[in-house]
């Protein structure tokens, strides 16, 4: 079997940023995947998964409701390895042209008080696995990256 595209990159080198993971196309249509990675793989510690559950519920309530990209959200969701997120968009999109989206996503992560959207019996079928607090804490921490986000930072290494 072949490797798939996102087990090639050497996640040894790879540091938080925001890259493009892959294209897709359907017909005429391109939907652009992202790779949010929030923290250096095999390096630091993974993210736990009631703060990932947490960022998930926040950013795809932010970014399904923002005025400029609502209707080019398709998904957003956690990495199976806990060391960032996937968004999908559609679109033919570089890492640069969605740095300022990502940055208002978390910094409403970073700001938001209250309950968290969805964090119900009837809305979430584990609404009790979620940290709002260390959610904030990462959310500040990945945008200490974003609001310096270098070349470097924004695709993979070789």
């Amino acid at each position: 079997m072949e490797k798939i595209a996102s087990f090639t990159i050497d996640h040894n080198k790879l540091q938080p940023g925001v890259y493009v993971s892959r294209k897709d196309y359907l017909g005429d249509q391109v939907i652009t995947t992202f790779d949010l990675r929030m923290t250096s793989p095999n390096e630091e510690p993974v993210m736990n998964t009631a703060e990932l559950h947490a960022i998930e519920h926040l950013a795809a309530t932010y970014l399904r409701n923002d005025a400029e990209y609502k209707d080019k959200i398709i998904y957003w969701g956690p990495m199976g390895c806990r060391t960032g997120n996937y968004l999908l968009m559609g679109g033919d999109y570089e890492s640069k042209d969605i740095v300022p989206l990502v940055i208002r996503t978390f910094e409403f992560i970073r700001d938001f008080e209250g309950e968290i959207p969805g964090a119900s019996p009837k809305d979430c079928g584990n609404y009790l696995d979620m940290n709002l607090g260390m959610a904030k804490y990462l959310a500040k921490k990945y945008l200490d990256v974003l609001y310096n986000i270098t070349e470097e930072r924004l695709v993979y290494p070789e």
